[in-house]
């Protein structure tokens, strides 16, 4: 009996559902969701074990999510980019997602050169087609559009929020991939340690409460995290570039961060299936997005490392 494996990186612009889907073919919930663009900063890696079926084989898939595809102007955009070029390295697939109510434009050439630039085989997944009713004839212009500037092995209409197609997908993954061995255990689901998630759950009801620039000014930090057979207590921070958004964060009388506070706690004790003590604070550091040093120090993988290096030390 074969085995089929391989990495499947997802790669599309802002807001194109690349998250909706990971979590939809996980069938978990790995990576934050916001209506606001760039909401995904990191790879994020989730895998799916799919068990063998009559006429298919069994295989195990390792997506792996990717912030948007944009032009960076700043450190965090410019690592964002970085975290894209580097999920490429070494993927069997790559699932290039679109959204199917907007039409191709400048940006769309700027993540088909990178397409192109990877060699690696690319299917074209037609999201959000649920938006379009009855009338599916529409992505027939949207289809011929694609297929003159690249080319795909196969072009597939999806919903990430609905599901539909997402079966269909997964038998044509399994096909693609290549033989290979089983890389994660079968109950193993993601990568990311648990304070990270707790750190992205925090700066999703963030995105979600606040409005305008705020959100994209933002970012969390877990400072600690203390697991007991009773509670899990966690602090951590909110940055923010000035004060008038720590005040926006802050609320009046502090009642936005208890809104924001409230609400990730109870999104962290359904993940963790624990009881949870959150402290969150805000503080202002000013320019963080464009000093490359802090953005360095927000990948959960240095955070990792540092945190090994002070338990050996």
């Amino acid at each position: 009996m074969s085995f089929h494996s391989g990495f499947v990186c997802i790669l599309g612009r802002p807001n194109a559902g690349k998250s909706t889907l990971l979590n939809a073919l996980v069938g978990e919930r790995l990576a934050i969701i916001s209506p606001k663009p760039q909401t995904t900063r990191n790879r994020i890696l989730g895998i799916v074990n799919v068990p063998k079926r009559k006429g298919s084989e069994a295989a195990q898939i390792v997506l792996i999510d990717t912030p948007g595809v944009h032009k960076p102007d700043s450190s965090l955009g410019r690592k964002m980019m970085m975290e894209v070029r580097e999920a490429l390295e070494g993927c069997d697939l790559l699932l290039m997602i679109v959204d199917v109510k907007q039409r191709p434009d400048r940006e769309d050439g700027f993540l088909l050169d990178m397409v192109r630039k990877s060699g690696t085989p690319t299917i074209l997944l037609l999201n959000k087609v649920d938006l379009l009713g009855q009338d599916k004839q529409k992505l027939l212009p949207l289809i011929d559009e694609f297929q003159q500037r690249a080319q795909f092995r196969e072009i597939v209409p999806i919903s990430a929020r609905t599901k539909d197609g997402l079966d269909h997908l997964v038998e044509i993954l399994v096909r693609a991939l290549p033989t290979g061995p089983r890389y994660f255990p079968d109950d193993q689901i993601t990568d990311q340690p648990t304070r990270f998630m707790a750190a992205e759950i925090i700066r999703e009801q963030v995105l979600l409460a606040a409005r305008e620039e705020v959100p994209h000014a933002t970012t969390v930090v877990v400072e600690s995290f203390e697991e007991s057979e009773k509670l899990i207590r966690i602090a951590a921070t909110i940055y923010c570039e000035r004060g008038g958004q720590k005040a926006i964060l802050l609320g009046k009388g502090g009642q936005m961060l208890k809104k924001i506070g409230t609400a990730a706690r109870l999104q962290i004790e359904k993940m963790l299936g624990a009881k949870v003590f959150l402290e969150l604070f805000v503080k202002v550091k000013a320019g963080w997005r464009d000093s490359r040093e802090f953005v360095e120090g927000l990948d959960w993988r240095r955070q990792l490392e540092d945190l090994t290096g002070k338990v050996s030390r």
